[in-house]
C-alpha cells in the first residue's frame, strides 16, 4: 500500500516552514518565557536557548541531510528513522514520536484556554466561581477534531497562514511596546540567577523549540521533499532562535523579575494594544501549533499502520486506511484526537510539557545518531544533497542524552525502559525484520577495517605475546563437528579462528550455488555453538590446492594466521595420508601445526585435558600447555583441569620436575602440582602404551610431534592411540615463551 499517490503531492516549502515556525513560536513564548526570564534572568534564559539549540540545530541538519538522501514518503521523521535503522527500531521510536505529537495537541489546546484568563478571573472576582479550564479546552478540542476530520489537511494549511500572520502581528506589537520599567533599571536585570532551577525551567521551556518534526510530518504531501524539508525546517529553526533571543531581551528590560514570575501574560502588559492583541496572538500561536500537530501526528500513525508495526493485523488495517485520492488519514486522525482529549481533560500545562520534552529528546537524539553513523560508516549509497558534519551530529546526540538525564534522571531512565520494552515486543512480533544490527553495521565495518589495517602495519600483537590465529579446512564439517568445536574453544576468549568448509570441484554456477547454501548452514551451526569463529566456504579442485589457498589467507584479526588445524577421523589412514602429504606445504609458511583426531567417544569434560611432554618436545611444550590453558577458558571446560605428564630419563627426573613447577609458577598457570606427573622412561615400554593407559578416560589428549618424524614415518606417528578419546597433535614452529 502506498502512502500517497504522486497526484496527491500538492504542497511546497511554504507549509513546511509555516507549520514549523508556528509550532516553534507557540504557547511557551506567551505563557512561560516571562516566568523563565524572571526565574533565571536574561543570561540564564539565553543559556537555555543556546543549549536547546545545541540539540535542535544538529537534529534539523541531520534531518535535512537524511531527507535529501532518500525519497521521503508519508510519516515524516518516522519514515526517515525506519528506513535508516530498520522497521523494528523505526516503529519503536515512531510510536514514542507519535505519542509526543498527539500529546502536543493537548498541550497547545490547554495553553489556548489561557487566552480566556480575564474571563476566568472575572467570574472568580465577581461571583466567587472557579470555572475549570476544561469548560473551554474540551469544546475547542472537539471543534478542532471535527474541522480536521471533515476538511482534512488543505483547510489546516490555509488556516495556518492566517494564524501565523496574527502571531507575527502580536510579536510586532510586543516589541513596539514600552513600560515604565524600561531603561537603566531594566538593564540591571541582565543576570543569571537561581542556577539550581536551570534544568527544571529547561524541561518546561524546551517544547518551544520542537517544531522541526512537525514540518517534516507533511513529507507525504510534498511535491519535492528533498528540497522543501531542509529549506523549511532550517530557516524556521534559525528564525525561531533569533526571535527568542529578542523576546528574552525585551522581557528582561521591560518588567521586574517578580512581575515576570507572577503574571502569566506579562507580555500583554508590555505590548501596545496588549490586552487585545496578545490574547489574539496567544490564541493564534496555540491553535496554529495544535493544527500543525493534528496534521502531523495522524500521518505518523498511518505510516506505522502501513508498515504493519502494530501487534495485530486489525489495528494495522485501521490505522493505515486513508480517505479520498489524497489518502487523508481519517482513522488515524480520529484516534489521535481521542488521545489528545484524554490529556486535555488532565489539564496540567507543565506536566504535559515535561512529558513532551522527554519524547522529543529521544526523537532528536535518534536523528543525530543516524546522521553520525551514516558518516562514520561511509556507506557508498549515502549521498545526501545536503550535508551536515559528523561531529555536529555526534554532539547533538550526546547533548540530548545528557539533557534528558539532567532534567529528570528517573524520567529519562523510565523512557529508556519503555523504549526497550517496545523494541523487544515489536521484535518478537516481527522476527523476520532486521533489528539493532542495522544501526551499527556500517560503523562496525569501518571500525573493523581500521583495526585490521592498524594491526597488520604495527605487528604489535605478534611481538608482545602469542595468541592463536587459527585456520582450519575440512570437507567433513557436517559429518564431523568436533574440530569446529575445538576452534570454538580456541577462539572463545584469547584467539581468532577461521573455519573453511571445502567443496571439491571447479568453480561454476552449480558449485557457487552449493557454496551459498552450505555457508548458510555453517552460519547456523556457528550460531548454535555460540562461537566466535569466522566461517566461509571454498571451492577448489583438490585438497592440496585448497590448502595452498587457505594458508595465504589473512586472519580476521588483521594479522597473519599462525596456526593451521588439520583434522581426521581416527582409523582413517587415507585422511591421515592426505595430511602428511601436505604437511611440508604448510611448514614452508612457518606455521604452528595442530592435527585433530576425532574418536567415536564423547568428550568427557570433567576428566580434563592431558598434556604429554616428551624429551623431544623442547619447542612444543610451551605451545601445548598454552593451548590447553586457552581451551580451559571455554565454558564447556569449566569443570575440567589440566594434567601434565612429562617423560624423562631417570637421572633427569628432579630437573624436569623443577622446570615444570617453575613454568607453572612463573606463567601463573591454573595447574595444581598434584596434577603434574613425572614419568621415567623405560626402554622396554613404548610411550604410546603409557599414553593409552593413563589417558584412556581423558576429555582431550595433547601430544607433541617433530617435523622430522613426519618425513621419516609419515602417518604412522599419529597411529597407535586407539584406547584414548580425541587427540590433538601439536608442532610449534618455534619455542613460545610463557610470560
Amino acid at each position: 500500500m502506498a502512502y500517497t499517490t504522486n497526484k496527491a503531492r500538492r504542497f511546497g516549502t511554504g507549509p513546511v516552514f509555516i507549520t514549523s515556525i508556528a509550532t516553534i513560536l507557540g504557547a511557551i513564548l506567551f505563557l512561560r518565557f516571562g516566568f523563565a526570564t524572571g526565574t533565571l534572568g536574561f543570561w540564564g534564559v539565553i543559556l537555555i536557548i543556546v543549549v536547546s539549540h545545541l540539540v535542535t540545530i544538529p537534529a534539523a541538519l541531520a534531518l535535512s541531510e537524511i531527507a535529501t538522501n532518500q525519497r521521503v514518503e508519508g510519516g515524516g521523521v518516522y519514515y526517515i528513522i525506519s528506513r535508516s535503522f530498520g522497521l523494528n527500531i523505526g516503529a519503536t521510536i515512531g510510536i514514542t514520536l507519535y505519542l509526543a505529537q498527539a500529546i502536543s495537541i493537548a498541550f497547545y489546546i490547554i495553553a489556548f484556554t489561557e487566552t480566556f484568563e480575564p474571563l476566568f478571573n472575572f467570574f472568580h472576582n465577581q461571583y466567587n466561581i472557579l470555572i475549570p479550564r476544561q469548560v473551554i479546552s474540551v469544546p475547542v478540542m472537539i471543534a478542532l477534531s471535527f474541522i480536521i476530520l471533515k476538511r482534512g489537511a488543505n483547510l489546516g494549511i490555509k488556516a495556518l497562514y492566517f494564524v501565523v500572520f496574527l502571531l507575527f502581528l502580536s510579536l510586532l506589537c510586543f516589541f513596539l511596546g514600552k513600560t515604565d520599567y524600561e531603561g537603566p533599571v531594566g538593564l540591571m536585570n541582565f543576570t543569571f540567577r537561581n542556577q539550581n532551577d536551570f534544568f527544571n525551567v529547561l524541561a518546561v521551556i524546551f517544547p518551544a523549540f520542537t517544531g522541526i518534526t512537525v514540518g517534516v510530518g507533511l513529507s507525504g504531501d510534498l511535491k519535492n521533499p528533498g528540497k522543501s524539508i531542509p529549506l523549511g525546517i532550517i530557516s524556521a529553526t534559525i528564525i525561531g532562535m533569533l526571535v527568542y533571543f529578542f523576546v528574552t531581551w525585551k522581557l528582561a528590560v521591560s518588567a521586574s523579575p517578580q512581575d515576570l514570575v507572577e503574571e502569566q501574560l506579562i507580555i500583554s502588559r508590555i505590548a501596545i494594544w496588549g490586552p487585545l492583541i496578545i490574547p489574539l496572538g496567544l490564541a493564534a500561536s496555540t491553535i496554529s501549533s495544535a493544527l500543525g500537530s493534528v496534521l502531523v501526528a495522524p500521518r505518523t500513525l498511518q505510516a506505522l499502520g502501513v508498515d504493519r508495526s502494530m501487534p495485530t493485523k486489525r489495528l494495522n488495517y485501521i490505522f493505515s486506511r486513508g480517505r479520498s485520492e489524497t489518502n487523508e488519514p481519517y482513522n488515524a486522525t480520529l484516534i489521535t484526537c481521542l488521545i489528545a482529549m484524554i490529556f486535555v481533560i488532565m489539564g496540567s500545562l507543565n506536566v504535559v510539557a515535561q512529558i513532551i520534552t522527554m519524547f522529543f529528546m529521544v526523537s532528536y537524539s535518534s536523528l543525530c545518531l543516524i546522521s553520525f553513523l551514516n558518516h562514520f560508516g561511509s556507506d557508498p549509497s549515502y549521498r545526501p544533497l545536503f550535508k551536515s558534519r559528523w561531529y555536529i551530529s555526534l554532539a547533538g546526540f550526546l547533548i540530548s542524552i545528557w539533557l534528558m538525564l539532567m532534567i529528570n534522571i528517573t524520567a529519562a531512565i523510565s523512557a529508556f525502559i519503555i523504549i526497550s520494552f517496545l523494541y523487544i515486543s515489536i521484535s518478537n512480533h516481527h522476527k523476520e525484520r532486521k533489528g539493532l544490527e542495522v544501526i551499527f553495521q556500517g560503523a562496525i565495518f569501518q571500525l573493523a577495517r581500521k583495526i585490521q589495517v592498524y594491526l597488520q602495519k604495527s605487528k604489535k600483537i605478534q611481538g608482545s605475546s602469542w595468541r592463536p590465529a587459527v585456520v582450519c579446512i575440512s570437507k567433513q564439517t557436517f559429518n564431523r563437528p568436533k574440530p569446529f568445536e575445538f576452534i570454538t574453544w580456541l577462539s572463545h576468549r584469547y584467539g581468532f579462528a577461521t573455519y573453511i568448509h571445502l567443496i571439491e570441484g571447479y568453480f561454476s554456477k552449480a558449485t557457487n550455488r552449493r557454496s551459498d547454501e552450505e555457508l548458510k548452514k555453517l552460519i547456523q551451526m556457528s550460531e548454535m555453538e555460540e562461537s566466535n569463529v569466522y566461517v566461509d566456504t571454498l571451492i577448489s579442485p583438490s585438497y592440496t590446492s585448497a590448502i595452498a589457498q587457505v594458508i595465504q589467507l589473512p586472519s580476521i584479526s588483521g594479522m597473519e594466521n599462525n596456526f593451521i588445524l588439520f583434522e581426521y577421523e581416527q582409523g582413517d589412514n587415507k585422511e591421515l595420508a592426505q595430511i602428511t602429504d601436505n604437511y611440508s606445504l604448510v611448514k614452508a609458511g612457518n606455521f604452528d601445526v595442530c592435527i585433530y583426531g576425532s574418536s567415536q567417544k564423547a568428550i568427557n569434560f570433567k576428566q580434563g585435558i592431558h598434556v604429554w611432554i616428551k624429551p623431544t618436545d623442547s619447542k612444543n611444550a610451551s605451545l601445548m600447555i598454552l593451548v590447553a590453558y586457552i581451551i580451559l577458558g571455554h565454558p564447556d571446560w569449566k569443570k575440567g583441569v589440566i594434567k601434565i605428564f612429562s617423560l624423562c630419563r631417570k637421572e633427569e627426573e628432579k630437573q624436569t620436575w623443577e622446570q615444570i613447577v617453575d613454568l607453572i609458577q612463573v606463567g601463573r598457570l591454573p595447574i595444581a602440582l598434584h596434577n603434574v606427573e613425572i614419568i621415567t622412561m623405560d626402554e622396554n615400554v613404548n610411550p604410546k602404551t603409557l599414553i593409552n593407559e593413563k589417558s584412556s578416560s581423558a576429555g582431550l589428549t595433547i601430544i607433541g610431534f617433530r617435523s622430522e618424524m613426519v618425513k621419516q614415518l609419515g602417518e604412522k606417528i599419529f597411529q597407535g592411540y586407539e584406547s584414548i578419546g580425541d587427540v590433538v597433535f601439536i608442532n610449534a614452529s618455534e619455542h613460545k615463551e610463557i610470560k
